[in-house]
């Protein structure tokens, strides 16, 4: 990073030194409006800061609100709308510290309709917003503070009826886009070739040019600007990595695409930009619903009042992949890196809920946090342990004790990843008045735990990619289109052996390294290697993994070695752990699971198996509270506690 952007870094968010991420700047929140006044609480100062919130209901035709900083918090104008801006007193009424506050206007706050929010905060090397009056010459140049070259800006003229221009820098693919504009609200709208637009410049890391056109430089008129920059790499732990790209891309004639973002990503907005008769900017992000291959993901329109609808683009380790594209269409697109930031507490990434059931349709279950995986069990009766990750959606499940390939979840088990959880129907599986269940719920953080969704090549030695930004010490993956057992990858065991989640075999030793290749090799920060096995590499075939690690006072990934007596395991945690799973490897055990939920006391603790659809078993102390972790007691089986058995664990603080 060059040290003028370290200067801008540190006068634009964050103390001089400090890191910046991107849950500082940007954040896409979901919620249902009440009609009455409601704060959103989404981390992000835009009081301070400075920044834009957009706006959209989600099931129901409305237009898109922008408001930002720069006008106000009152003032409105409609990407999908050539309007000029308005005054709503009673919508977006204040731009907080942590977010902004909405007033009881049905367009943002209808009582009931679910809508999102994405808040952009103003910040170098990723936003800024300019405004600025025309004043109709050709070169007329706007500052900015931006830091670096903007990779798209969009330009709403505000007090007349204008369309929005759009410069980016994948027009014309790539090849003098300063010659190109395009129209945010006009998605038919072919990018056309005009010195009135950006007036054939280029725009820099400190100002960009206008043509004559009134739509972006009329004399005398106010002009709203919004920048977004392009591959910016000064955020993070170490200052050097990006957290937004602009480029492009091209389909095939089949309409697929692959694109390499280099990291992945939680938003994206994207439109064909070489065909006058569609190319509408479409916008897909991971809390409505991007998923991967095999389940469309959500889609909304900005140039559009229309309902959430779908689209064939999946979302995977370094970018994403799709279908639906147009045949040999020409695209552009912004996207936006998804949360990077080590977690500090275990509360933030890990929450068990006992719950009984109500058999009432649309039951909120809370965690705190947006889930990213969530594993859900009855207590009171044989209800087997059903997976449900957010990259599968929510109409996708697995079930961890057996070795069946992925189902289809009904629409009355799960009905939505929410902002702070889920949603539930009466599903027996799930909200059943008749039973109790536990639900653990665990979010994605870097170092703590990732997610990814690959297709496997049947070649040994292939490596997938991951964003645990550490090696990780276990490693769980699932066929998720065949009955293949789920297999596990453990650092205490070493990559020449393999566990069985589903069942409760021994650690398997692998002659001829068909797990994690041949040579077998143990996971990076980076990669994980593969074999050809089926359990994680057939071709074609599609698979999901889930990787953890150890993150100081927050997760343990370890092992112990029973003594028949108690065992102290020091997680170096500040107080006990609040889950604790367990699996012997020398020999047969099951794959014990504790939670805070229902105890880890000085006394009797429930538990339960991942490797079976026993209920929970509630009559036995075989585990104690530890102040650095927890103690596995004398009265506990051999599964947990023989002496010279060797055990392996994950717990979280």
């Amino acid at each position: 990073m060059s040290a003028s952007n370290k200067i801008l870094q540190a006068a634009a968010g964050n103390a001089a030194g400090e890191s910046v991420y991107v849950e500082d700047v940007f954040s896409t929140y979901l919620y249902q409006g009440t009609g009455a006044t409601l704060s959103i609480d989404n981390g992000i100062d835009l009081d301070g800061e400075g920044g834009l919130v957009w706006i959209k209901e989600r099931n129901d035709t409305g237009q898109h609100h922008f408001y930002d900083t720069e006008r106000g918090a009152t003032k409105r104008i409609h990407s999908n709308s050539s309007s000029a801006q308005a005054t709503q007193s009673d919508a977006l009424t204040a731009f907080n510290s942590n977010g902004f506050t909405l007033g009881t206007n049905s367009q943002v706050n209808d009582s009931g309709e679910d809508t999102c929010s994405w808040s952009f905060r103003k910040q170098a090397g990723f936003f800024d917003i300019v405004k600025y009056t025309g004043n109709g010459t050709a070169g007329n140049t706007v500052s900015h503070n931006l830091g670096s070259v903007p990779g798209m800006i969009l330009v709403k003229r505000t007090g007349s009826t204008k369309d929005w221009w759009v410069y980016h820098v994948g027009s014309n693919n790539g090849n003098s886009p300063e010659n190109k504009y395009q129209k945010l609200n006009d998605g038919p709208h072919n990018e056309a070739d005009s010195t009135t637009a950006w007036n054939d410049t280029a725009p820099t890391a400190t100002e960009f040019t206008l043509g004559t056109s009134t739509n972006v430089n009329a004399d005398g008129e106010e002009h709203i600007a919004y920048l977004f920059a392009n591959n910016d790499q000064s955020f993070g732990d170490d200052s050097d990595e990006a957290i937004i790209k602009c480029g492009h891309f091209s389909a095939n004639g089949s309409g697929e695409a692959d694109v390499n973002l280099g990291f992945e990503a939680q938003w994206i907005i994207f439109k064909r930009h070489n065909n006058s008769t569609a190319g509408d900017w479409f916008i897909v992000d991971n809390m409505r619903g991007w998923h991967a291959e095999d389940r469309d993901s959500v889609r909304l329109k900005a140039n559009d009042t229309s309902v959430e609808g779908s689209f064939a683009i999946y979302l995977n380790a370094t970018g994403f992949t799709g279908a639906g594209f147009a045949a040999s269409g020409a695209y552009v697109y912004t996207a936006i890196r998804r949360p990077m930031k080590t977690p500090e507490a275990g509360t933030d990434v890990f929450k068990a809920v006992a719950r009984s059931g109500n058999s009432t349709a649309g039951t909120s279950i809370t965690c705190g946090f947006p889930l990213d995986w969530v594993v859900t069990q009855g207590r009171s009766a044989a209800i087997e342990p059903i997976s449900y990750t957010r990259l599968q959606s929510n109409r996708k499940k697995l079930l961890i004790y057996l070795t069946s390939s992925e189902g289809s979840s009904g629409t009355n088990v799960i009905t939505s990843f929410d902002q702070d959880g889920m949603t539930v129907g009466t599903d027996t599986d799930i909200n059943n008045s008749s039973y109790t269940y536990i639900n653990w719920f665990f979010k994605r953080a870097t170092g703590f735990f990732d997610v990814v969704a690959y297709t496997g090549n049947g070649t040994s030695n292939t490596t997938q990619n991951h964003n645990l930004g550490v090696a990780p010490e276990l490693l769980i993956i699932k066929d998720r289109d065949a009955a293949e057992r789920w297999v596990v990858y453990s650092s205490a065991l070493g990559a020449s052996k393999a566990l069985y989640l589903n069942e409760n075999f021994a650690a398997v030793t692998d002659s001829g390294q068909q797990w994690w290749g041949n040579p077998a090799t143990s996971p990076t920060s980076t990669v994980f290697t593969l074999g050809n096995d089926g359990t994680n590499n057939s071709s074609g075939r599609d698979y999901i993994a889930y990787l953890f690690a150890t993150v100081a006072g927050v997760s343990k990934v370890g092992s112990y070695t029973g003594t028949g007596s108690n065992v102290d395991v020091n997680c170096g945690f500040s107080s006990t752990a609040r889950f604790v799973l367990i699996k012997r490897t020398d020999s047969t055990g099951d794959w014990y699971v504790y939670d805070h939920a229902r105890g880890i006391v000085a006394g009797n603790d429930p538990f339960q198996e991942w490797n079976n659809a026993a209920a929970e078993t509630g009559s036995t102390d075989y585990i104690d509270p530890l102040s650095t972790g927890f103690t596995i007691t004398s009265s506990a089986p051999a599964d947990l506690n023989t002496s010279g058995g060797t055990y392996i664990f994950l717990a979280i603080a």
